[in-house]
């Protein structure tokens, strides 16, 4: 075996190693993608972004928050829940009197509008509210004041990748998680054979 043919050995395996882990992070960007609810084209343009808290008991949601042209915006927006969880609405005391009535789905009704900070309504979605729950602030829902809650595993889903139709990104299913923990192990040791074939060469074959 010659020099030159150690290092054609060598640059062949390590494009081949390159290749692979490219491949590799490229799997990878793809299991990035996730689900969020479809809400339906509701809260298209709506301020208030998007959150998955499922396995929370408890999850409150901001009513006044900055958005929509002013301190008119629920945050988060859109959630997504277990049955069972309690969600809290809480005022913040901005954007004049806001209240807390729904549109599609469960019952929510927080009463005539209030504007003290503070102020809170407590809603628990049981088994019963599975699905899509649609709701708006009754003074302002025409500025965009509006908040959805989707309910357990069963809601119509759509596709996203790299982040969600709000303020913080979706989170990964575990599933994703393990494809990427078994590629990262890939690339690992594709990089280590190529260490291997750089120290020790790699082509035996015997040359006239």
């Amino acid at each position: 075996m010659t020099d030159g043919n150690v290092d054609m050995s060598r640059r062949a395996f390590l494009g081949a190693a390159a290749g692979g882990a490219a491949v590799a992070a490229t799997s990878g960007t793809a299991a990035a993608q996730t689900e969020e609810p479809d809400f339906g084209g509701y809260l298209d343009g709506v301020d208030g972004g998007y959150e998955d808290l499922r396995g929370q008991s408890e999850v409150t949601i901001e009513v006044g928050a900055e958005g929509n042209g002013g301190a008119l915006a629920f945050a988060p927006a859109g959630v997504w829940i277990d049955p069972g969880t309690t969600v809290t609405w809480e005022w913040t005391g901005e954007g004049g009197g806001h209240n807390v009535v729904a549109s599609e789905g469960a019952s929510l009704e927080s009463g005539a509008p209030v504007a003290e900070a503070g102020t809170t309504y407590e809603y628990t979605f049981e088994e019963g509210d599975a699905g899509i729950t649609k709701y708006h602030c009754a003074p302002h829902e025409a500025l965009g004041m509006l908040g959805a809650v989707a309910v357990g595993g069963d809601v119509p889903t759509v596709e996203v990748g790299g982040g969600g139709g709000g303020a913080s990104l979706p989170q990964v299913p575990d599933s994703a998680k393990a494809l990427g923990v078994a590629t990262t192990f890939a690339m690992i040791a594709t990089l280590g054979l190529a260490y291997f074939f750089m120290k020790y060469g790699g082509d035996y074959d015997i040359q006239e």
